[in-house]
């Protein structure tokens, strides 16, 4: 009788764990997945980009959940704007190094230019054989409407105050040294993202540098000859194979507002890009359309360069 009292306690806390939910009970691993799609740093009202503030929110919520083994991203974009990129891979590595938890990263369809550097935040990065990686490199351009603008009898006129202020300028004639300077500017940012690499791969590079860092991109079966992927498989197999079949994997999807508009992220900013969300009087503003129609044909034009 004594014995059966003793254990009581233990019974009692044994049920009231089974009536837990699994992702809060400590014998069952918790995952939690970010999802991180679509053109860094580029929007569209119905289909927001990716930029620091539209996704630090749901970061901090990712590693900040309770019972969290690791943190997971779900990968498929075509890369952006540079700098959003790097912001998000510090964000990823500062908060993995806060809460000491490993990152995983899976290529859905592509992680490529910045979509492959924000891959490079996790410890360890898998795909499916025909997801496409790589793009280490840089690529601007423009338009010259020069002649258009000649035959339609328009004379452009632009004043500034500094030589340079109107550098690259699409209505007036390309200067050499102003094509020179972009690509010392680009040369640098290829340089930060090539160190960027090195570092988060290391030893585990084996493709010729010269190959590797030319912009080619190439599939995730032969970037994981060269070094740029670790294993060939899907997230949830992988996550099933370290952490048991019990595994939970939360999305963490992005905030929304009382109507379902997108929260701002991080210091609720307004105004263009993500950081407005899906505000109901961007949809009655036509310049605010007319920006949204470009940043579409941008979109597109990135993703196009995949074949995708």
């Amino acid at each position: 009788m004594a014995d059966f009292f003793s254990q009581v306690p233990a019974r009692a806390v044994a049920a009231g764990r089974r009536l837990l939910p699994k992702r809060w009970r400590g014998d069952i691993a918790v995952v939690p997945v970010v999802r991180l799609a679509g053109v860094i740093g580029v929007s569209t009202p119905l289909r927001p980009g990716l930029t620091l503030a539209g996704i630090a929110r749901t970061l901090e919520r990712a590693f900040g959940m309770r019972n969290a083994k690791a943190v997971a991203l779900l990968i498929n974009s075509p890369g952006g704007s540079a700098v959003q990129s790097h912001l998000i891979y510090q964000r990823i590595r500062a908060l993995a190094a806060e809460k000491s938890l490993p990152v995983l990263a899976s290529v859905e369809d592509v992680a490529a230019s910045g979509g492959y550097m924000i891959a490079c935040a996790a410890d360890e990065i898998v795909g499916d054989p025909a997801s496409i990686v790589g793009s280490i490199g840089v690529i601007g351009a423009s338009f010259g409407f020069t002649d258009a603008i000649r035959k339609l009898g328009v004379e452009r006129r632009i004043y500034t105050a500094g030589e340079n202020k109107s550098m690259l300028d699409p209505f007036l004639p390309e200067k050499e040294e102003d094509v020179a300077r972009l690509k010392a500017l680009q040369g640098e940012i290829h340089e930060m993202f090539i160190d960027l690499v090195r570092t988060s791969r290391g030893a585990r590079l084996t493709g010729p540098e010269k190959t590797l860092f030319s912009g080619q991109y190439w599939t995730a079966k032969k970037g994981m000859e060269y070094g740029l992927v670790d294993r060939l498989i899907d997230l949830r197999a992988l996550l099933r194979e370290r952490y048991g079949d019990n595994v939970q994997t939360p999305l963490i999807a992005a905030e929304r507002s009382l109507f379902g508009w997108r929260k701002p992220g991080v210091s609720g900013l307004s105004g263009g890009g993500l950081a407005a969300g899906l505000a109901p009087e961007r949809l009655f503003d036509g310049a605010g359309l007319m920006d949204d129609f470009i940043s579409a044909v941008e979109s597109r034009s990135i993703w196009s360069r995949y074949g995708l």
